[in-house]
């Protein structure tokens, strides 16, 4: 199968969506990025970006002062459709919400032509792309669709899950294997053809619900692993041991690679992906949720580490009460050298502290130009201010800018080990 692709139509422009769309379009395909928000939308168009990503600012200004991409809030004609949107858990029971793909299916639906191909780039849980065929096929129902028509659909459809690293996402998406999972294998042999545009790792073809259950296999491999440091740093702490001696020890052993504990886990993959799973099999998915619990756990300990600070801080300084008590936070992000706040537990401790603690609190946040709601007395400082005046010092992310400082005689809590 040889196709030439002319356009291309990118539904989500976010931390997936826009990087994806500015491949393609630097590959001078015409590409149509499509998002709800038309701030992004006015953005984009004026050549510039909303998130912070290494190279994506002069890729995009590229493709848009060429004419190759173009923003808009509402889909296009186009021989393919990439939706790249959110796809969270409800509340307290972690079950899949697919309101945003199902919402992308229907705004695409009307402008489908007989030969398009529709790739589901969002991590779902299984069965996801199943679903979307069958709102296409509710929507459009003078069009056939691989559920009923096989290799003979007038649309194809397929998932390829974006398997990426926040802060690496321009190279990675050309370097890494992307694994392809068509409804049939006309329909893989199509998304091939597309990625191979600039994918230079290699495509790797297979059926839809084992490419939607690999992305959420990867991203539960690492929960776990995580986990098991997340857990060991909690009991080191009660039996006074400095976890991270021990896993560098520990980790000369030949057979053994433990990683390093954090505050928990962040981002829109690794915090969410195993819900996935667990949803699907919650009688046989143990090992995978006991994991996510424990992850999702350990914000609450550094909260308590904290409180259990500011108290020893009061009684060392009798004179004074919570409301005198100055606490830095350092970093919001999921994770190091980034702006992407999402599912972060450093920014999710800061919120709680902001409701529980009396003082102020200093975040210190060099990626981004404007906090979020927090609550509370909170305000986004430079790390010098927070250095010079806080009480009480807490590392949350282990930003390349907190590596070379350290406060001096004051209460540290350390959550990343790098002071």
């Amino acid at each position: 199968m040889e196709i030439k692709f002319e356009k291309i139509c990118v539904i989500g422009l976010g931390y997936i969506g826009l990087p994806t769309a500015a491949m393609f379009a630097a590959r001078k395909i015409r590409v149509v990025g499509v998002d709800v928000n038309p701030d992004t939308v006015d953005i984009i168009n004026k050549g510039e970006i909303h998130i912070v990503e290494p190279d994506l600012d002069m890729v995009v200004k590229a493709a848009v002062s060429g004419g190759y991409l173009k923003a808009t809030t509402v889909p296009q004609p186009a021989q393919a459709f990439l939706i790249a949107v959110p796809t969270p858990f409800t509340g307290d029971n972690h079950q899949p919400d697919l309101r945003y793909i199902e919402a992308a299916a229907n705004a695409i639906a009307p402008v489908l032509e007989v030969g398009n191909i529709v790739i589901l780039e969002s991590t779902s849980p299984v069965g996801a792309t199943e679903k979307l065929a069958t709102w296409l096929a509710k929507a459009r129902k003078d069009l056939s669709f691989p559920q009923s028509h096989g290799e003979a659909s007038d649309i194809r459809i397929a998932h390829c899950p974006e398997r990426v690293l926040p802060g690496r996402i321009m190279r990675e998406l050309v370097s890494n294997d992307r694994v392809i999972g068509g409804m049939t294998s006309v329909c893989s042999d199509m998304a091939i053809e597309l990625y191979k545009t600039f994918v230079f790792g290699n495509c790797i073809a297979t059926n839809a619900r084992t490419a939607e259950m690999a992305k959420l296999t990867e991203n539960s491999f690492r929960d776990v692993n995580i986990a098991f440091a997340n857990e060991l740093s909690i009991i080191c702490d009660r039996l006074e041991i400095d976890v991270w001696e021990l896993i560098a020890l520990s980790n000369l052993h030949p057979r053994v690679n433990i990683l390093q504990p954090g505050p928990g886990v962040g981002g829109h993959c690794i915090a969410v992906d195993p819900w996935f799973i667990v949803s699907s099999t919650p009688e046989l998915a143990r090992l995978i949720r006991t994991a996510r619990e424990v992850n999702d756990e350990k914000p609450n300990w550094v909260i308590k580490k904290v409180q259990a600070a500011i108290g020893e801080f009061l009684m060392a300084n009798p004179n004074k009460n919570a409301k005198d008590v100055t606490l830095a936070c350092y970093g919001l992000t999921f994770k190091p050298n980034i702006d992407d706040l999402r599912e972060s537990p450093a920014l999710e401790i800061v919120r709680t502290l902001a409701e529980k603690h009396f003082g102020a609190i200093l975040a210190v946040e060099p990626n981004i130009k404007t906090l979020p709601e927090l609550g509370g007395s909170t305000q986004l400082v430079t790390t010098q201010f927070a250095l010079e005046n806080a009480d009480i010092h807490l590392l949350l992310v282990d930003h390349e800018e907190f590596k070379n400082v350290r406060p001096i005689d004051k209460p540290i809590i350390d959550t990343k080990g790098i002071w």
